[in-house]
């Protein structure tokens, strides 16, 4: 389908409850909005320990002398002079070696005494000059990136007077990047490298191969790349506008390329994970090599999204193929780490395989998931074998986990507490709380995403160790790591708005100790890092920022109600003169009831600073509260279904329109609408691919029976299995620009006020109808 110039969308209902969390977190005030706590800097991640001392200290400037003694801190002093000049500050010069400090400058010192060697530092600050010190070049990097800190985001490169030392609570602080479904150039990668140094994480996990494409070069192997690359997008997506030929999705990194991004990163003091997974997610693998399948039916790596059945098979000659692969994978990344996946692998292929099933008894291997363990343990003795640890999603644990194995807890914290209780080490990484491919407001300007919201508060609620664990275990929670998957992040600037500012919680939650975070002083420190992304010229999202809209219209009165929020309780001002909103525009407190026509714009501040780019402007008419776009319209079977904030397959670049689309059910539900006086309803509808796979939730799709060739849309009112106010026949095809309006006539007399259920009917994949604007008349 082509573009629709109509406004984005906003996700409605969310499908079934996630599970809870069994880790205690942190109380937060319960005070809405920011406030800076005594003696807190405006510094993400908060330090550990700060002393605060009396008056200023220097003030860094152009000609500030910048010092620092030996190769690594030399290195660090110009790492730091880079930074701050990215982050808004002057450029200094580089540093001078064996120079004496004097007042006025800025030392830089790795101290072979110092306390600790490992990520510690401390930094001393006063009128006569700054001081970092640490016990290697790592420690003293993160004292660089604090200092840079001190001097930008509105400081004016005004220091305080302070001692601070500092050091991380965890030792792994991370971050996924799927590059499998979506690819990302290197220049990207090293953009979002450069970003998670500034905030103090130290892990890359970099996913490189799924269902959707095998994105790591493989010498041994070279049709991973040749054909497992390649994917040809659904619809419009995969069509060249200008030839009408096939437009193939492709992208992967080269073994050259991935030694760049590594030395990259360990200049960052970043290490970089590799994943390869197994022994599902592994379509793009077998169509490149189909004897290492489950079954004979030719594959080619998928353009949808879900969880497919496509295995890896249990040849010894198929985990002969995954460790050559792996020995490659090993002489490439230093890390002692090695991902192998073993997440959602369904093993209905492997139960219909009679090679399968015979290897299970040749081995005595009593079910399917010890089959898989079989598996990841041959691998970790592999990797043991090569001075590497392997890491697994917690599915590793079903049917017995390896013994040196590292599990990465996603389902929840459940599988992390069983693992560190029983003497394994683990990074938390729930998907409840840290999966930045979820919508993080309820904003209609927020991108596709998955149908949950990990909104800010909720990411920096999260406590990593779980309260239950036994105190001798708990040294085994390495950390947390935040993962972002890719289905809907075709672009760089949508996986900035993904990850900003989120990663700052993350940082937080991952350096500070549980007594220095305090999500209302994060609030408050947080406008000052704003002004630093936008020095480095980073994208982030503006959804948490702007002001949340709400409304409540009175046809008969000819007037709206208008309510004002900010998603994280910034003051809101506004204005419905039509004159720009400013700092000293009037404070929102209570709901605006305006005459129509009506115009209201409002803005979220901190201390006088807008923290969006722009005000949000809401026109309202009596024409306009007639109409509810998908994003005003709820499921109609609520928590049953599965509602999913989707794109358009087209235009294959640029932007696309955004549906709230339930693809267990393609109905949308009106709440409350005001029908006196209405004769009927018209949608405008549109096509797009049917494009997920859902393995065993397959039987929770519930498509209505059609009784014409095409299908029908119904209406009807109140409850959405009840009578059909009206039926229109759905045509065979949208119109030329890929909609098409249905002119639904209503009952005569019809009044009060209801709720409409709008409904498609029939199973039309391998495409689906979606509801785009429905209008009463």
């Amino acid at each position: 389908m082509r573009f629709s110039p109509l406004a984005p969308l906003l996700l409605g209902t969310l499908f079934a409850a996630l599970p809870a969390l069994a880790a205690d977190a942190p109380a937060l005030d319960s005070g809405p909005g920011p406030q800076l706590r005594d003696g807190s800097l405006m510094l993400i991640p908060a330090p550990a320990r700060v002393q605060r001392g009396t008056g200023a200290g220097i003030t860094v400037r152009a000609d500030t002398p910048l010092l620092a003694d030996g190769e690594a801190a030399q290195r660090v002093a110009a790492q730091f002079a880079d930074l701050l000049a990215r982050s808004g500050g002057p450029r200094l010069a580089a540093a001078r070696e064996g120079a004496v400090a004097n007042t006025g400058s800025i030392q830089f010192q790795i101290v072979p005494t110092f306390r600790d060697s490992g990520e510690s530092y401390t930094l001393e600050s006063n009128a006569q000059g700054v001081r970092v010190q640490a016990g290697n070049e790592t420690g003293l990097f993160y004292g660089a990136t604090t200092l840079a800190q001190l001097a930008t985001g509105g400081s004016n490169g005004v220091l305080p007077a302070v001692q601070i030392s500092d050091e991380p609570r965890f030792s792994w602080r991370g971050f996924m990047l799927d590059s499998a479904r979506h690819f990302q150039s290197l220049d990207e990668i090293k953009r979002v490298l450069d970003a998670m140094a500034a905030h103090k994480l130290n892990t890359f996990h970099w996913h490189l191969t799924d269902d959707q494409g095998w994105r790591m070069e493989i010498k041994r192997y070279p049709k991973l790349t040749s054909v497992g690359s390649c994917r040809l997008p659904a619809g419009d997506g995969g069509i060249d506008p200008v030839s009408g030929k096939q437009y193939p999705y492709c992208g992967y990194y080269t073994q050259d390329q991935i030694r760049e991004v590594i030395a990259y990163a360990a200049k960052l003091h970043i290490q970089v994970i590799p994943e390869i997974d197994v022994p599902g997610h592994a379509t793009a693998a077998i169509a490149a090599y189909p004897e290492l399948g489950s079954i004979s039916t030719p594959l080619q790596p998928i353009s949808e999204w879900g969880v497919f059945p496509n295995l890896f098979n249990t040849e010894d000659s198929t985990v002969q193929f995954l460790e050559n692969v792996l020995e490659e994978v090993i002489a490439l990344f230093p890390a002692r780490y090695v991902h192998v996946g073993g997440d959602e692998a369904v093993k209905d292929q492997w139960i219909a395989s009679a090679r399968v099933q015979q290897r299970m008894r040749q081995l005595g291997i009593k079910d399917e998931m010890a089959m898989q363990s079989h598996i990841i343990k041959r691998l970790e003795t592999f990797l043991e074998d090569h001075d590497r640890r392997l890491i697994g999603w917690d599915e590793i644990l079903e049917g017995g986990l390896p013994p040196q194995a590292t599990v990465m807890s996603w389902r929840g914290t459940e599988g992390g507490l069983a693992a560190a209780s029983a003497g394994h080490d683990v990074i938390m990484s729930p998907v409840t709380h840290l999966y930045l491919d979820y919508l993080q407001t309820a904003s209609p300007n927020e991108p596709p995403g998955r149908p949950a919201q990990v909104n800010l508060a909720k990411l920096y609620a999260f406590e990593p160790v779980p309260a239950e664990l036994a105190a001798d275990k708990r040294g085994h929670i390495l950390g947390l790591q935040a993962n972002m998957f890719t289905e809907h992040t075709r672009s760089y600037a949508r996986l900035q708005h993904n990850l900003f500012p989120r990663l700052a919680a993350v940082a937080e939650t991952g350096w500070s100790p549980v007594a220095q975070r305090d999500f209302r002083d994060f609030l408050a420190r947080l406008p000052a890092q704003l002004q630093r992304y936008r020095a480095w010229g980073l994208a982030y999202a503006q959804t948490p920022f702007q002001v949340a809209v709400g409304q409540t219209d009175n046809r008969a009165a000819n007037t709206v109600t208008v309510s004002l929020s900010n998603p994280l309780g910034y003051e809101v001002r506004y204005r419905t003169d039509g004159k720009p909103v400013t700092a000293q525009s009037p404070l929102y407190t209570t709901p605006l009831t305006e005459k129509l026509p009506a115009s209201v714009q409002a803005a979220a501040f901190y201390q006088g600073q807008m923290l969006a780019a722009a005000p949000t402007v809401v026109d309202y008419s009596a024409q306009s509260l007639l109409s509810r776009r998908s994003q005003q319209l709820l499921s109609c079977v609520g928590e049953k279904g599965l509602v999913l904030r989707l794109e358009d397959d087209g235009p294959r670049e640029g932007e696309r329109a955004v549906f709230n689309v339930d693809i267990f059910q393609p109905c949308w539900r009106w709440a409350d609408a005001q029908l006196a006086g209405i004769s009927g309803i018209d949608v405008r509808a549109g096509r797009i691919p049917y494009y997920f796979q859902l393995a065993h939730d397959e039987p929770a799709r519930k498509f209505e029976k059609a009784t014409r060739a095409n299908g029908e849309m119904r209406i009807r009112r109140g409850d959405c299995s009840g009578p059909v106010l009206a039926e229109v026949p759905l045509p065979e095809k949208p119109d030329a620009d890929g909609f098409v309006t249905l002119h639904a006539t209503l009952p005569a007399g019809i009044t009060g006020t209801d709720d409409l259920c709008i409904n498609f009917t029939g199973d039309t994949r391998p495409a689906m109808w979606v509801l785009d604007e429905a209008t009463l008349r």
